[in-house]
């Protein structure tokens, strides 16, 4: 998962900065997609990868998974989402691409994107264990991915960010996630071995 992700994720990034066909057709795609759906709905879904909605969702759900007990899983996902801004703003610096419909610039990788996939993915990590035993076990991440690319969809439908903003912000954060994920394996082997060797 992270080599894919990391694979693909430089070669879009090189079309990107180099100019490349991909970076071309990625424009085309852009500029035909813009302003369909319903702007109120477009918007809604853009705005779930804000500050305002997206860190209350993911204090909600580390304030939960502290409380139930898990307070290095929660610390595992607080630090993904602060490794957020750290990964894309030096890359939005260095890639330098204008926005659709702005001169201005810093559009590559989009950080909405970036925030939305690691606030509910992260959030649906923490909360999988705790939502009880059985199939509904696992509902929280298929819910985390529809928002995660609704909020793709909605920055391209409303003219943010071309599509490549949004691909590169997911395998960016698809490189990030394979990482938390090890990490959550880890704190979840040691506190079993620790359990073990008391005897519990």
């Amino acid at each position: 998962m992270f080599a894919l992700c990391a694979v693909l994720f430089a070669l879009v990034t090189w079309q990107v900065v180099a100019g490349g066909p991909l970076r071309h057709a990625d424009e085309r795609l852009g500029r035909g997609a813009f302003g369909h759906g319903p702007t109120w709905l477009t918007e809604l879904l853009a705005d779930l990868g804000g500050l305002p909605v997206a860190v209350p969702v993911l204090a909600v759900a580390v304030g939960f998974a502290a409380w139930r007990g898990h307070r290095a899983r929660a610390v595992a996902v607080a630090l993904a989402m602060v490794a957020v801004p750290v990964l894309v703003m030096p890359l939005k610096l260095w890639t330098d691409r204008a926005g659709p419909l702005t001169v201005d610039s810093g559009y590559y990788p989009s950080g909405h994107t970036a925030t939305a996939m690691v606030t509910y993915c992260g959030a649906a990590l923490l909360l999988s264990p705790l939502t009880g035993r059985g199939t509904g076990r696992a509902w929280p991440m298929p819910v985390a991915v529809v928002l995660s690319a609704a909020t793709g969809i909605g920055l391209v439908l409303r003219g943010y960010h071309w599509p490549l903003d949004v691909l590169g912000s997911w395998l960016l954060c698809g490189m990030l996630l394979a990482l938390l994920v090890a990490a959550l394996r880890w704190i979840d082997n040691r506190g079993a071995a620790g359990t073990g060797a008391d005897g519990r």
